[in-house]
């Protein structure tokens, strides 16, 4: 059987999409040949100490000469001196979620010094894999990594039962993602202040330790608009609790400001429940047409607008239920995902 070491910045089980597609991943290689092992270097990445990155270098190094080593991109772009030693003694596979210059709420200082960092690191690889076309184009265009050396692995969903909802006379808004500035949480909780006499509940699942500051600016938004009766913030769910959210769900609705893909989208999908997302990144590649509505980013009047249209005419939330639940059936599953990343391994190889 063919070995791939998956270093990963921190416990596998952290409740992140990034994380759980490398999860996800991980659990698929080996029905393609691949054995896996998982070695964590460190969850201060990317704002990881000269002594961490020491330390996850010589966890790397101690990996035998001649392996295929995938490093999962929250770590890979800032380990310019790791990546130019292993590209010589490993077969070296960076996994890029999305640049790291390209988070929301950087400074431009450090914006520019994570793509400085990123762009010397990738000119290391033997390959790298995206997990959208949106990013792949990315890497040719701002990084300048050669288009032959990259593949692209979207993201994979489950297939879910799809049950009939019952309608009521209140819309259950629901929008998943750790809460900090790239989620967008304070467009929405501003653009639902804005109709108030509509029937509407907002549940948010996410994780509000990300950014605490963010966390806490969003609590006190909402307590300024008076929402708390009608927006709960669940905090980490669990997959059960998760799944009896989506089944009760009419809307999906989240407005990133930047998403290298948007697995949400997808996951909220394969559960037949339409979406409002925004146009950033590679959101429009996760939202088949019909099954939702897209606005521009960081644009409280267009969100405002999408919410009344939908939330306000059952008809017209219908009408993209009935296309949610058909691309249900169209969406990738991990095991298409997995064997797709086991032939960019092999590639590497």
């Amino acid at each position: 059987m063919k070995h791939v070491v998956f270093a990963v910045p921190g416990d596998l089980a952290t409740a992140t999409g990034g994380y759980v597609y490398d999860r996800r991943i991980v659990a698929e290689l080996p029905k393609s040949g691949w054995r896996v092992d998982v070695l964590d270097i460190g969850a201060s990445f990317p704002r990881a100490t000269v002594a961490e990155r020491a330390t996850a270098h010589l966890q790397l190094a101690a990996v035998p000469a001649g392996q295929v080593l995938v490093i999962d991109g929250l770590a890979f772009g800032v380990m310019t001196d790791s990546a130019e030693a292993l590209h010589r003694t490993h077969k070296l596979v960076a996994l890029v979620h999305h640049p790291l210059a390209f988070e929301t709420g950087l400074q431009k200082r450090e914006a520019a010094k994570f793509k400085a960092s990123e762009r010397l690191a990738l000119s290391f690889v033997h390959r790298a894999i995206t997990t959208s076309a949106t990013t792949a184009r990315l890497l040719v265009q701002h990084y300048a990594v050669p288009p032959d050396k990259i593949s692209v692995v979207l993201p994979g969903t489950d297939r879910v039962p799809l049950s009939q909802r019952p309608a009521g006379d209140v819309v259950n808004l629901l929008a998943v993602g750790s809460i900090v500035p790239r989620k967008g949480y304070d467009l929405l909780i501003a653009a639902l202040g804005k109709i108030p006499d509509l029937k509407w509940r907002l549940v948010i699942a996410a994780d509000p330790g990300r950014s605490p500051e963010t966390a806490r600016a969003l609590e006190a938004q909402i307590a300024s608009l008076r929402l708390d009766e009608r927006v709960e913030l669940a905090g980490v769910v669990s997959d059960e609790r998760l799944a009896e959210l989506y089944a009760n769900a009419d809307l999906f609705v989240l407005p990133s400001r930047y998403e290298g893909f948007g697995m949400a989208f997808t996951e909220a999908i394969a559960h037949g429940v339409p979406v409002i997302g925004t146009t950033a990144g590679a959101i429009p590649e996760a939202v088949p047409a019909g099954a939702g509505v897209l606005v521009a980013p960081d644009n409280v009047d267009e969100l405002t607008l999408a919410l009344m249209r939908l939330v306000g005419h059952p008809a017209e939330r219908a009408r993209l239920t009935a296309g949610a639940r058909a691309a249900a059936a169209t969406l990738s599953t991990w095991e298409e995902s997995g064997r797709l990343f086991a032939q960019a391994l092999d590639q590497a190889a």
